[in-house]
């Protein structure tokens, strides 16, 4: 079943009765509204003056809703996630915190080599040059010893966005790279509530390990998966006139992340779906039971 995505951009007052989620609107006037919580997948908190429960928090955490929270720029900023999220969770940690170097490198190689190729096809399906940064997917080595990555996102920025003039990829620059930053934090929540749901620590990761990031792991799964956020934001820069700030439309648009089809060894899923399945063959991986990481092809149909 698809979970749904909640977002919170007005005061609120959110409560439990009934293992519904119950939310009141002091500054409106109608009645209360109430939701099963076992249908939530995603919560995201953006206004300052929204109350929540501590008997709601417990519920939603049960229910391994992700519950993201925002800073004062209305970006997300921080992710609830339990500390028990599977029934083999130590086991499963063992695992991970004893993956070999070589068999983490390999991970990462098959992760960058992911990425790239469906870099490629999206700017291919946009009528533009990826014969390139095609042939860099196939090049990839062990541990991306010659930074392919960094190479082909270059070249992939630089290609994919040529109509707009003065974009670069930059946290901080023009638009639209507040709606890929949005939509990415999007994406790193979904990533990470899959991985402590698989019974992983999404702060040991692969390649990323900033000992300030809590979402090492997370930050290296969602590696291929970026496309399709960028996909849609640039359907939107194609379709809108202003997209120099965020919307209630454009955050609306983006919050569709989790529910984006995609397609993995042939078959589609809904993304949450999918980046389980993709963190599942993650941990198969560590516990040397699979040597592939099974990553969604990019297609823009």
């Amino acid at each position: 079943m698809i979970k749904r995505t909640l977002f919170f951009g007005n005061p609120a007052y959110l409560n439990t009765k009934n293992e519904q989620l119950v939310v009141s609107f002091p500054e409106e006037d109608k009645p209360p509204v109430t939701i099963p919580i076992e249908d939530l997948g995603y919560i995201v908190l953006e206004h300052p003056q929204i109350t929540i429960t501590n008997g709601l928090f417990t519920k939603l955490v049960e229910n391994k809703t992700a519950v993201i929270t925002c800073d004062k720029q209305h970006l997300p900023n921080a992710f609830l996630q339990p500390l028990s999220g599977h029934s083999e969770q130590t086991e499963r940690y063992r695992h991970q915190l004893n993956a070999s170097v070589p068999l983490k490198k390999n991970m990462w190689q098959q992760t960058v080599s992911s990425k790239i190729c469906n870099q490629a096809l999206h700017l291919s399906s946009r009528d533009k040059e990826s014969r390139k940064i095609m042939r860099w997917s196939g090049e990839v080595k062990s541990g991306d010893a010659e930074n392919h990555e960094a190479i082909a996102a270059a070249y992939y920025f630089q290609n994919l966005f040529d109509h707009l003039e003065g974009f670069s990829r930059n946290q901080k620059g023009v638009a639209p790279n507040n709606l890929l930053n949005y939509g990415y934090a999007i994406l790193r929540a979904i990533t990470a509530r899959a991985l402590v749901s698989t019974g992983l620590l999404p702060s040991v990761g692969i390649f990323h390990s900033n000992k300030y990031n809590a979402y090492c792991l997370a930050d290296d799964i969602m590696e291929p998966y970026r496309i399709f956020v960028d996909a849609l934001v640039y359907n939107i820069t194609q379709r809108e006139h202003s997209f120099e700030e965020l919307s209630q439309q454009l955050k609306a648009e983006l919050l569709t992340i989790p529910a984006l089809n995609v397609t993995i060894e042939g078959k589609q899923s809904p993304l949450m779906v999918a980046m389980s399945r993709t963190t599942n063959s993650v941990y198969e991986c560590y516990a040397g039971v699979s040597r592939k990481i099974l990553y969604p092809v990019f297609d823009l149909s």
